[in-house]
């Protein structure tokens, strides 16, 4: 599931349901439609009419002018048959694009947030929900829904003509019914189970591509082969013995079919030989039992999708629910860089054990603290928490007084910069990744660029500042990638910016760069934070955090942190103890 309940405030009403409450905004084109539905099933009685007619009437009197009269008739119930339906279905179109234009977006923005936040979120079906519900609304699963109540119409034309054609339909429909819901009962946890296998294979695959160049290069590809080839093999073996349980009660389905009408006519002719029904209602009859059971059918045969949709429309309102109560706060004046971390801890999305517990430390406009530990400790970890996109376990992480993963990132995003340890670019220009996808303010690029030591490197690409970027376009190596991270993050001249080993794929050159910029930029009030494991870094910060093991072992002004390790590691006492670093546990040389 891609949510885990309705919230904290227990079962939504209709009233606090965003879908809900557009679907009600929506509500007279539904009366209409739904106008519409009735009309075009009670004018399907038109044709057996006509039909009765043509036998009772025309063939028994031989009048060509009563023949012309009920065609003239029939065609322009034909007529205005189609422009209903014509207009039924544009009703429906845009009542699904108001849907879609009303949902997508906002599903989109909460969707990516739940999946920084929670990693079990599954963006892919929160999207697909839309399309889902969307397709829901188009046409046939909600006609059917609609047209299902008017079977009932058909039995009673039935009975005009006689009781026992009234209850032979009846009995005819409850059968007919019967029959499809045993297939379905049959089939679908078959195709479930078949679909589950062919998702699986297809993850495999795509795990094989995402590592291509490995996979090839050790020699890996016959055992991703293997995988994959076993879940696709279960795929094609479920889809089989599906198709087989399937034809197997489809046959009774078919028979039914088949027989069903002609059983109608031997009524009809029985009761016509007795003089209780005439030769054209013995056509009729035999048309009545098929427009009986087809809206049931058209039921039976869209019923997963209605499922699907109904499933759609309550994950939707779930979240969309919590997204509004988490976006409807007031706006916040733009933050000045000053950061408070009071007994954070931080877990990964799902887990319960934190990786990193009680840290406490204070940034202040323009001031750099260096977040140094072994391999392990939690620097990562710890720079999510600071970034607001984890919420922390315990402790707060607030900017400015506010708590950091609380703020609305649309409007403190433009104010943060962030260098992640993993680096990707989407599809889009140089210039446009450095703007942060958004409105390209020229002037900004290039000072941001200028400010890494980026910009004639950037002109030496095939386009310049238009190169495209992704994954079919240019290809950076490991070091233009991260400085093209770092101008991304010095963009717009940000209050506070969070790096996570940002020269780990630098030169001396590109190091050198960095080392100007967050000097020039500290000067200007921005506050950093900042993780590595390269010395160099540590003439530019003014205090240092230490972590081992996920705790915080250290805090303190960058020289007297570095002679409190060397402390601990030789042993000896230093001359002059300096009152404000906070060592609780003996370090090694590595973390500094």
């Amino acid at each position: 599931m891609a949510t885990d309940g309705q919230g904290s405030s227990g079962p939504l009403r209709a009233a606090d349901k965003p879908v809900a409450r557009l679907l009600k905004a929506c509500r007279h084109s539904f009366y209409l439609v739904f106008f519409f539905t009735a009309i075009t099933e009670c004018l399907a009685v038109a044709p057996m009419l006509y039909m009765m007619s043509a036998y009772d009437r025309v063939i028994s009197t031989r009048s060509g002018v009563t023949l012309v009269s009920l065609t003239l008739l029939i065609v322009g119930v034909y007529l205005f048959w189609s422009a209903l339906e014509w207009m039924r279905t544009r009703l429906l179109i845009r009542i699904s694009l108001r849907t879609d234009w009303d949902l997508a977006a906002d599903v989109f923005d909460a969707s990516f947030r739940r999946s920084v936040g929670r990693r079990n979120v599954n963006v892919q079906q929160l999207m697909g929900d839309v399309v889902s519900f969307r397709q829901f609304m188009t046409g046939e699963p909600i006609l059917a829904l609609m047209s299902a109540p008017f079977a009932i119409v058909f039995i009673i034309v039935g009975a005009l003509f006689h009781p026992w054609l009234a209850a032979f339909i009846a009995v005819a429909v409850v059968l007919m019914l019967v029959s499809a819901w045993f297939t379905q009962k049959i089939s679908s946890p078959i195709l479930k189970a078949a679909n589950d296998e062919n998702t699986e294979s297809q993850a495999v695959a795509a795990d094989g591509l995402a590592q291509a160049d490995a996979t090839l290069a050790l020699g890996m590809l016959p055992a991703v082969r293997r995988r994959w080839h076993d879940k696709h093999r279960q795929f094609l073996q479920m889809s089989v013995n599906a198709s087989e349980a399937s034809g197997i009660a489809g046959g009774l389905s078919k028979f039914l079919n088949k027989a069903l009408p002609s059983l109608q006519i031997a009524l009809g002719a029985w009761l016509a030989i007795n003089g209780e029904i005439t030769g054209g209602m013995v056509i009729a009859a035999s048309m009545l039992i098929s427009r009986a059971v087809s809206p049931l059918q058209r039921l039976m045969g869209n019923w997963p999708q209605i499922v699907q949709a109904r499933a759609a429309y309550d994950r939707l309102n779930i979240l969309l629910t919590e997204e509004a109560r988490s976006a409807g706060r007031m706006a916040l004046p733009a933050p000045t860089g000053r950061l408070d971390v009071i007994g954070a801890a931080a877990a990964p999305p799902g887990a319960t054990r934190p990786v990193v517990t009680d840290v406490s430390f204070t940034i202040r406009p323009g001031e750099a603290v260096a977040i140094i530990g072994p391999s392990g400790s939690g620097k990562t970890s710890l720079t999510r928490l600071l970034v607001g996109v984890w919420k922390p376990a315990a402790g707060s992480v607030r900017l400015d007084g506010v708590e950091l993963n609380e703020w609305n990132h649309d409007e403190v995003g433009p104010h943060i910069g962030f260098v992640p340890q993993e680096i990707r670019f989407p599809e889009g220009t140089v210039a446009e990744n450095i703007a942060r996808l958004g409105e390209v303010d020229s002037e900004k690029v290039i000072a941001a660029a200028r400010l890494v030591d980026m910009h004639d490197t950037i002109l030496a690409f095939p386009d310049g500042y238009d190169t495209f970027l992704g994954k079919t376009g240019f290809q950076l190596s490991g070091g233009q990638r991260q400085r093209l991270a770092i101008a991304r993050a010095f963009y717009g001249d940000p209050a506070y910016v969070v790096m996570d080993e940002p020269n780990a794929n630098l030169d001396e050159v590109g190091e050198t760069a960095l080392l100007k910029a967050i000097t020039a930029m500290k000067a200007r009030g921005t506050s950093f934070a900042i993780t590595t494991h390269r010395p160099r870094l540590m003439s530019v910060v003014d205090n240092l955090l230490v972590l081992r093991q996920g705790r915080q072992v250290g805090f303190g002004p960058a020289a007297e942190m570095i002679a409190a390790v060397r402390t601990v590691r030789t042993g000896a006492e230093d001359p002059k103890p300096a009152p404000k670093p906070v060592v609780v546990a003996p370090i090694t040389p590595q973390a500094a």
